[in-house]
């Protein structure tokens, strides 16, 4: 809480003036008000807070604003940009601000509380990554008894009470805090004799000091000094202090934010968790291996591990479900992941060999996803029966239970009724379709005769957490951040859908327009997300889903954050991702059009079919193909028949077609050059209200639009970008305003989001407001007119990595296009000299050491471009090392690193270049110290 010192004396009941300031920028429209929980300050109703008056003052624009409380007085206070109706444009972000004033006050004097605005990216050092992990040391320290200079009343005179008050997130333990500057009682720049602060708790550190009037305007920063007489200055220019001509406050409360340093840096390595390989797992990656990365990570220099998606996806029951993407739960972990000799002390003999055999069977190159999960689950069914009494009877699985009940029911209901009805689309669940609380209670009731399976689901997801929150734990206490991955979807036969079929649209389907990594789109088939609905109840699902992720994880990657601002929405019958609409957005309305000259809509909202194009298509087979397919609905005009009129039944009839064998071409060209003729429109009437239009991605490049007349094409093509470049910007930025911040503050992870793909130019500043952390892969720079990203000016604000999960590796990258990478060596490495054309350990370690010297908060690199850096790691042919191949909707997710964690941490050799790499870029280094990464400034006696 501020307090203004130790003040004795009677309880005033006169008023005192309380006086607010805060310099801020605004535009034309916009005000700033100060809100707060007494009802002075509107008691948290911003339409009844102070509001601020601004004026001008050297080069700043301050916002001020009085108002008369009773000595003593306390409140709880924060800032917010509005506009004229004082609706909400912008709040500060962090905690609310304290405030407590001493009694001993008297009536008819000022208390100025100046103030800065509370930026987002300040107040990133306050998330559970720095606060509980990283610099976990300086948050654990006890607060001091606040013992300040001044033990009496301001007596009147020629002085002003300052209270000074600064964060310091990121100081080192033992270290003290001053203030330093040009008046005599701040030592006159002289460190031995400046003010001295006290630690406050949370960060804070603070101290009173009475300054003469006319000592004013003073000069001042706050300095840092370890106990080893290491001196850290903060950067930037001198702060000042002046309290102007007219009469002064006799008590100016200085809030200075965050102490100036270099901004902080650190590495990272991503691996998922499927991919890690060990001694001990059963042919993939266990959540118990997590600690022998850690132990590799602080060795490496790394402060954090990044994975892909933990939880279930147990949808399809094979093969399918090895994408991380598709959850069956956002609630529950996947059993793959389980360690089956960690379940009890006591594992009998015989299991103990069938383990051993298991382990042996299923250390293969790729992770078998439908054996692993078959021997997994028939061990675990095996120790459960021989002690499921004692577990579910402990109080600690007791405890684990009742913190998860609401989810935990429904998801082991939710396995019983899969397997019992072979299908996890739960439209075929008979009376069970709908769900509802009385059923869910019949399902696992304990008297039921099925209660075992659904015990035998609660037994996994217990032990499961337990293995998981162990590695959690020692993680943290190794300073290492665990970052976990939030997916944008859920399955459509998912829990989540069954119990919460309001919260989705499920006659939709999300993707991603055409971009980097699909020339078509992406289909990923996820439902959209009725935002309308999810409003009501203050996102109650998504503040759930990130407060069970933030028990295992202090960071975590928002999958697709375009998706808050908007979606790629596609009808529930596409296939592919090529012909969908945002969502939301402003439509072209058939009056807009017609006021343009354009009629037709029937012309343009259909498949554009005719004989030449079919003959284009299909040569001399085009009739066996239009009378299989299409109709004559007039001369020369064809539309597909009803069997085949969408992408999903184009599918199933070339499947199921008796005549199958008549195609003299693959199914797969023919399903393509079909998909061509179904997508050849310019138009996508809405299917909800069919006065509203939206135009296909890339229509220029339709037959149908090459044949309009002149003037439909010039409209067009101007209405085209304007819904895509355009109209939609003010629409998806308040979008992203209301649902982003729920899920920043619905925990304290750090939050990343992945901003790849076509980006509206309303999205970094969004994310920059919001405080996000944004992704640069240098092969696919956000930068315009750049074939390769430049890493030494990404901002520091980001996340910068070689590679991800979604694109080839940095070995396969260099090795598959010889004149890409002639060009890469020459506008990057700066040579006319010819590369090699393998990715030798100098190439890896070239690239790799332009991401660790960027100036991005984060360098994250996946495992497999590490590995590159020693030769002896690169015998895999690369391409075997991608994860995910986007342009396949059904790839198999299986990639296992071919070396061990165990042979890892006994290569001290690649440790060693790794954490030169690291330490050597000034990057915070987690069994070094805080202090690598922070550039000292030496104290002179003089004024810096």
């Amino acid at each position: 809480m501020v307090n203004l010192g130790v003040l004795s004396g009677k309880k005033s009941f006169k008023t005192v003036n309380l006086s607010f300031r805060l310099p801020y920028y605004t535009q034309w429209g916009q005000s700033l008000l100060v809100c707060g929980s007494e009802p002075v300050l509107g008691s948290w109703n911003v339409k009844k807070g102070l509001l601020l008056s601004p004026f001008q003052e050297g080069g700043e624009l301050i916002w001020s604003g009085r108002i008369g409380v009773p000595s003593g007085f306390g409140c709880e206070y924060s800032y917010y940009l509005v506009d004229d109706n004082r609706n909400v444009l912008r709040c500060e972000d962090g905690k609310k601000r304290p405030l407590k004033l001493p009694e001993g006050i008297d009536g008819g004097e000022v208390v100025e509380l100046r103030d800065l605005w509370q930026p987002a990216s300040e107040t990133l050092f306050f998330r559970s990554a720095f606060k509980n992990v990283i610099f976990q040391d300086s948050w654990d320290l006890d607060s001091e008894t606040l013992l300040l200079p001044f033990q009496k009343n301001l007596e009147p005179g020629d002085s002003v009470l300052v209270h000074f008050k600064i964060s310091c997130p990121k100081i080192e333990k033992g270290t003290s805090v001053y203030v330093i500057g040009s008046s005599p009682r701040l030592g006159q720049w002289k460190i031995k004799d400046g003010l001295k602060l006290c630690y406050a708790g949370e960060s804070f550190w603070q101290a009173d000091c009475e300054i003469q009037k006319d000592e004013f305007p003073i000069k001042y920063r706050y300095c840092q000094n370890s106990q080893t007489g290491n001196t850290s200055l903060e950067m930037g220019s001198n702060r000042e202090l002046s309290v102007g001509s007219k009469i002064p406050p006799r008590y100016i409360c200085l809030s200075d934010g965050v102490f100036r340093e270099m901004p902080w840096r650190g590495a990272g390595v991503a691996i998922p968790m499927f991919s890690v390989r060990s001694e001990d797992d059963l042919g993939v990656g266990e959540f118990l291996d997590l600690k022998l990365l850690v132990d590799w990570a602080v060795e490496s220099g790394f402060h954090l591990v990044q994975l892909l998606p933990i939880n279930d996806t147990s949808v399809h029951g094979m093969w399918w479900d090895s994408y991380p993407y598709s959850s069956l739960s956002v609630f529950a972990l996947h059993p793959l992941y389980l360690r089956v000799q960690a379940l009890s002390e006591n594992v009998p003999g015989d299991i103990k060999k069938e383990i051993l055999k298991a382990k042996e069977q299923l250390d293969g190159k790729d992770v078998d996803y439908e054996a692993t999960m078959a021997t997994k689950l028939s061990i675990a069914k095996k120790i459960f029966t021989l002690e499921k009494d004692s577990v579910l009877t402990s109080s600690s699985f007791e405890k684990f239970f009742s913190e998860n009940e609401d989810w935990l029911k429904p998801y082991a209901a939710f396995c019983f009724l899969r397997d019992f009805f072979e299908t996890s689309d739960h439209s075929q669940w008979g009376r069970f379709s709908q769900y509802s609380k009385e059923k869910l209670e019949k399902i696992v009731s304990k008297d039921s005769v099925h209660y075992d399976i659904i015990c035998f689901h609660y037994y996994i997801q217990f032990h499961l957490h337990q293995q998981l929150s162990e590695s959690a734990e020692y993680a943290r206490k190794k300073r290492v951040i665990l970052k976990g991955d939030l997916p944008i979807g859920v399955d459509r036969h998912s829990v989540d859908t069954w119990v919460y079929p309001n919260l989705f649209r499920m006659n939709t389907s999300t993707g991603a327009p055409p971009d980097y990594f699909d020339k078509s789109g992406q289909n990923w088939g996820f439902p959209t997300y009725n935002w309308e609905e999810m409003s009501k109840d203050n996102y109650a699902w998504w503040r759930a889903r990130l407060t069970q992720m933030a028990k295992y994880f202090t960071a975590y990657r928002i999958d697709h954050i375009l998706g808050f601002f908007r979606i790629w929405e596609l009808p529930e019958h596409a296939l592919t991702g090529l012909v969908g609409k945002f969502r939301p957005s402003i439509p072209l309305s058939q009056e807009e059009l017609e006021k343009e000259g354009i009629w037709d809509f029937d012309r343009l909202s259909r498949p554009y079919i005719h004989q030449q194009i079919l003959q284009d298509k299909f040569g001399a087979s085009w009739m066996t193909f239009a009378s299989i397919f299409l109709n004559e609905y007039q001369k020369n005009g064809y539309e597909f028949k009803e069997d085949c009129n969408t992408e999903k039944k184009i599918a199933s009839k070339l499947r199921s077609h008796a005549e199958r064998s008549l195609w003299s071409e693959g199914e797969d060209k023919i399903r393509r050059d079909l998909f061509d003729l179904l997508q050849n429109i310019v138009l996508i009437r809405d299917p909800e209200d069919s006065r509203k239009f939206y135009p296909r991605f890339n229509l220029e490049d339709t037959s149908s639009f090459k044949d309009l007349d002149d003037h439909s094409k010039n409209v067009l093509k101007r209405l085209y970008y304007d819904y895509y470049f355009y109209r939609q910007e003010t629409l998806w930025s308040q979008n992203a305003r209301k649902t982003l911040p729920v899920l920043l503050n619905s925990s304290d992870m750090l939050a990343c989001g992945e901003d790849l793909g076509l980006i509206p130019s309303c999205v970094h500043p969004v994310m920059q407001e919001l405080g996000l952390i944004g992704l640069r892969i240098q092969r696919m720079p956000s930068e315009p007119g750049l074939e390769f990203g430049i890493p030494s000016q990404y901002s520091s604000m980001t996340v910068c990595a070689p590679s991800c999960h979604d694109c080839s590796t940095l070995r396969a990258w260099w090795e598959e296009d010889e004149e890409r990478r002639r060009r890469f060596y020459k506008t990057v490495v700066g040579s006319d000299d010819v590369p090699p054309s393998q990715c030798v350990p100098d190439v890896a370690h070239f690239i790799l050491r332009q991401h660790v010297e960027a100036p991005s908060m984060w360098a994250i690199l996946p495992l497999q471009d590490l590995l590159a850096l020693k030769e002896e790691y690169t015998t895999r042919p690369a391409p075997e090392e991608t994860i995910n191949d986007p342009t396949n909707p059904k790839h198999y997710w299986r990639y296992r690193v071919h070396v061990n964690l165990e042979s890892l941490l006994k290569d001290k050799e690649l440790e060693q270049i790794i954490s030169d790499l690291v330490h050597g870029s000034g990057r915070s280094h987690p069994s070094i110290g805080r202090a690598e990464g922070s550039k000292k400034q030496q104290v002179t006696n003089g004024q810096v």
